[in-house]
C-alpha cells in the first residue's frame, strides 16, 4: 500500500507527482485541476503525505498516516462550505507559509476550492506564491485552470486530473470498501466517475432511492402539473437532505462558541458572544445556501445523464448506459423526441443550473422553469 492507492484512474499525474516528491521536476507551488469528483484535494494530500515521507510515499509510516488522517503539523488544508474564500483566511495561511517547518521537511498549504478565492484573496495568496520560503510548498485545487487568475496559475505548475472510467471505480469500490459487483457497476456508472458520490451509492440505500427518483422524473413530465409537482418535490427533497448533512455540524459548532465563551443556559452572557454569535449564524446561513445548490446541482446532472442515455440510444452509440436500469425510461424517450431534442433539454438543465448558481435565481422557481421546457411533446404520455 502507497499513498498513491487511493487515487482512481489517475495513474499518469500519480506518476509526475511520485518523481517530484523524490526530487525530479520539484516546485513550490502547484495547481490540480479536474472535473468534479476526480480526486483534485485527494491527490494534494496524497502528495502531501510523499513529500514529509521519508520513503516518498510508503502510506504507512507515521508521517504518511497523520498527512492522510488530516493531523500534520505541517500540513494545513483550507475547505469551505461558504460561496468564496475571503482575504482573512488567505492571510492567515499566508502568515503560517512563512513560518519555518516543525518537522525537517516541507511546510505544505492546500487550497481546496481555489475557484472561490474572492479577488482581495487571489492578491494575498499572489504575493506568498511569488516569493515563498525555501521549505513552503502551495497547493491549490479547482475544476479548470480557467477557473484561476492567470498571474497565479502562471506560476504554478499543472497536474491534470481525468474523469475515472467506470471500470476504474468499480475496481475502487470492490478493493476498498467490499462492495459487490452488481452494486459496484451500478454506483460506478450512476456516479459518472465522481468517487465520493460512488461511495455513497455503494454505502447507502437512501442515497440510491433518492438518485432513483430523480432519475424517473423525464418519464413523467407529461402535464403541467406534474412539471410543477415534480420541481416542487425535487426543492424539498434537496432541501432536506442539505438539512440533515448541516444540522449536526450547526449544533456542534454553537456548542462550542458556547464553550468557548463559558455561556451556560440561562446564564449571563459576555459582551462579546453576541456578535460572536451572529457570525456564526450568518456563516452556517452561507454554508446551508451553498450546501443546497451543491445538492441540486448534483441531482442536476444525474437528469443530465438521462437525456445524454437517450441521445445514446437514438444514434446507437456503443457501450453501457449510465442509467442502465431504467433503460425502458431511456428508450420512450429516444423514441418520442429527437437527439436535437433532448440536447436542447440538456441545455436547458444547464441554464437553470447557471441561474441558479451565477445569478441567485431561487432553487423553486429555476426549476419549475426548467422542468416546463422538459416537458414531454403533447401525445408522446405512454
Amino acid at each position: 500500500m502507497t499513498v498513491w492507492d487511493g487515487l482512481v484512474g489517475q495513474h499518469r499525474a500519480a506518476e509526475a507527482l511520485r518523481t517530484a516528491a523524490e526530487g525530479h521536476g520539484m516546485t513550490h507551488s502547484w495547481l490540480f485541476t479536474g472535473p468534479p469528483g476526480s480526486g483534485r484535494s485527494n491527490a494534494a494530500i496524497a502528495f502531501a503525505a510523499a513529500l514529509e515521507c521519508e520513503q516518498a510515499g510508503c502510506g504507512t509510516c507515521h508521517a504518511c498516516h497523520t498527512v492522510l488522517s488530516g493531523s500534520h503539523a505541517d500540513v494545513s488544508v483550507i475547505r469551505t462550505e461558504k460561496l468564496s474564500i475571503g482575504v482573512d483566511e488567505v492571510r492567515d495561511l499566508v502568515r503560517r507559509a512563512a513560518l519555518a517547518p516543525v518537522g525537517r521537511r516541507w511546510q505544505v498549504l492546500i487550497v481546496e476550492d481555489a475557484d472561490r478565492l474572492t479577488d482581495q484573496a487571489c492578491n494575498a495568496l499572489l504575493k506568498a506564491i511569488e516569493e515563498p520560503t525555501d521549505r513552503t510548498v502551495w497547493m491549490l485545487c479547482a475544476p479548470t485552470v480557467e477557473d484561476v487568475l492567470p498571474t497565479i496559475r502562471s506560476r504554478c505548475r499543472l497536474v491534470t486530473l481525468t474523469t475515472p472510467t467506470a471500470e476504474d471505480v468499480a475496481a475502487f469500490l470492490r478493493r476498498t470498501d467490499g462492495v459487490g459487483d452488481a452494486l459496484a457497476s451500478y454506483a460506478a456508472r450512476a456516479s459518472q466517475g465522481h468517487i465520493g458520490r460512488a461511495r455513497a451509492l455503494a454505502r447507502d440505500e437512501a442515497t440510491r432511492n433518492r438518485r432513483r427518483e430523480v432519475v424517473g422524473i423525464p418519464a413523467r413530465l407529461t402535464t403541467l402539473g406534474a412539471c410543477m409537482t415534480a420541481a416542487a418535490n425535487l426543492a424539498d427533497v434537496t432541501k432536506e437532505e442539505a438539512d440533515a448533512i448541516t444540522s449536526d455540524l450547526d449544533a456542534r459548532e454553537k456548542v462550542d462558541l458556547d464553550s468557548a465563551y463559558g455561556v451556560v443556559e440561562r446564564g449571563r452572557r459576555p459582551r462579546e458572544y453576541a456578535p460572536a454569535l451572529a457570525a456564526l449564524e450568518r456563516g452556517q446561513k452561507t454554508r446551508a445556501k451553498r450546501r443546497h445548490l451543491d445538492v441540486v446541482d448534483r441531482s442536476l446532472m444525474d437528469l443530465v445523464s438521462v437525456y445524454r442515455d437517450a441521445i445514446a440510444v437514438a444514434t446507437g452509440a456503443p457501450g453501457a448506459l449510465v442509467n442502465e436500469e431504467i433503460r425502458g425510461d431511456v428508450a420512450q424517450l429516444a423514441r418520442t423526441a429527437t437527439p436535437e431534442l433532448n440536447l436542447r433539454r440538456i441545455s436547458w438543465i444547464f441554464e437553470a443550473r447557471e441561474q441558479m448558481l451565477e445569478f441567485n435565481v431561487p432553487v423553486a422557481l429555476a426549476l419549475e422553469s426548467m422542468m416546463v421546457a422538459l416537458k414531454a411533446p403533447d401525445g408522446s404520455a405512454r
